[in-house]
């Protein structure tokens, strides 16, 4: 682009200098070519501006990628999510879809670079971990068009759509089935991170399960991994050891380690951002929904019909962002139909979950030791 622009810019200024040595009418000679190389740069600055935004492209022109975190496109649930969608918008739309899986934090750069080079019209981070590399790239690469979940850090680079969600919300209605369900008023919550972000999920699964029951305790761990699932099932059994009955992670790759612990122990697991009820049908009591595929497939189809636009999306109870799994087989009747009135309570604004450490003491105390 910035070759053609130069391109332009060079034939412009070619003609003018010949206008001014062979013609009585320089000046206005000079005049039209310096307008006309003004013209030729703005048609190329608008085509910038709209490149990789599926603009002026058949669908099946349109290449769209996901990168993942360390949890890899199998982690059952975050990234599992994400590529769901976006397969499902190869479906409706008939672009072109890919993902590459970052094993370690060293490969965020390489792989949004790698997406770069090859010219994707959209390039989709899974996760805050990418934030740091993405602004790099966003702002080296201001032509192409970048999305990223769960971060809205860069929310005033113009290139780049922030996804975020509610997740306290779900967590809150999980954590209120698990104050309900528990028998020896002990459970759990097991942490991929404990970030101001992953800490949502925390403090909305306690404040859920003390609003459901008063009585119950809360384990907590960080596992300070999205991707080992061995540290997750260690932290798991020794809840287990402490009496815990019901376990929630949201730790990505990390929490297929805690249900297969809760699976062993015979107790119930509570999974995250997808239904994970596949995995362990008889472990599995319910899923806190962080509906990552609705939002790549959103930013999919918008690019894909050329109506992308930068800024922040926020993903709710109310717009079905967030909500409990539908597989609730395993929820005891009575308890379902609370946790329905509880989301209604929650959408209105008759509850307010906590999202910040100030918000959860405010009502609950220092309880929550994770942040």
């Amino acid at each position: 682009m910035k070759k053609r622009i130069l391109a332009a810019v060079m034939a412009a200024a070619m003609t003018a200098s010949l206008a001014a040595c062979g013609s009585s009418n320089a000046t206005n000679s000079t005049s039209a070519a310096a307008s006309q190389a003004e013209s030729t740069a703005e048609t190329a600055k608008e085509e910038t501006s709209t490149a990789g935004a599926g603009a002026n492209k058949d669908a099946s022109d349109i290449k769209i990628g996901i990168i993942t975190d360390t949890g890899g496109v199998n982690d059952g649930s975050f990234n599992s999510s994400a590529w769901q969608g976006l397969q499902r918008a190869e479906k409706d739309f008939g672009v072109q879809v890919s993902y590459l899986e970052s094993h370690t934090d060293a490969d965020y750069k390489p792989n949004i670079e790698n997406y770069v080079d090859e010219d994707y019209d959209m390039i989709i981070c899974i996760g805050y971990a990418l934030a740091d590399a993405l602004k790099e790239e966003a702002e080296a690469n201001p032509d192409k068009r970048f999305a990223i979940v769960d971060d809205s850090s860069l929310a005033d680079e113009a290139n780049v759509t922030s996804l975020m969600f509610e997740q306290a919300q779900a967590s809150y209605l999980v954590g209120y089935v698990a104050g309900k369900t528990t028998k020896s008023n002990t459970v759990g919550i097991v942490l991929g991170m404990s970030t101001d972000l992953m800490n949502q999920f925390g403090y909305g699964y306690t404040a859920g399960v003390l609003d459901a029951n008063p009585d119950a305790k809360v384990l907590q761990n960080n596992a300070n991994s999205f991707s080992d699932t061995a540290v997750g099932k260690t932290a798991a059994n020794n809840m287990v050891a402490q009496g815990a009955d019901v376990i929630f992670h949201a730790a990505g790759g990390t929490g297929l380690g805690v249900i297969d612990a809760a699976k062993e122990a015979g107790i119930w697991a509570i999974g995250v951002d997808s239904d994970q009820s596949s995995i362990a049908p008889e472990t599995i009591l319910t899923s806190a929904m962080k509906r990552v595929d609705n939002a790549v497939y959103d930013v999919a189809k918008a690019t894909a019909d050329g109506s992308l636009t930068a800024g922040v999306k926020t993903y709710s109870l109310a717009d079905e962002g967030v909500d409990l799994a539908p597989t609730t087989d395993n929820i005891d009747p009575a308890v379902l139909k609370e946790v329905q009135e509880v989301k209604a309570k929650i959408v209105s604004g008759e509850i307010s979950v906590p999202k910040t450490k100030a918000e959860f003491e405010a009502k609950y105390g220092d309880v929550y030791e994770l942040d």
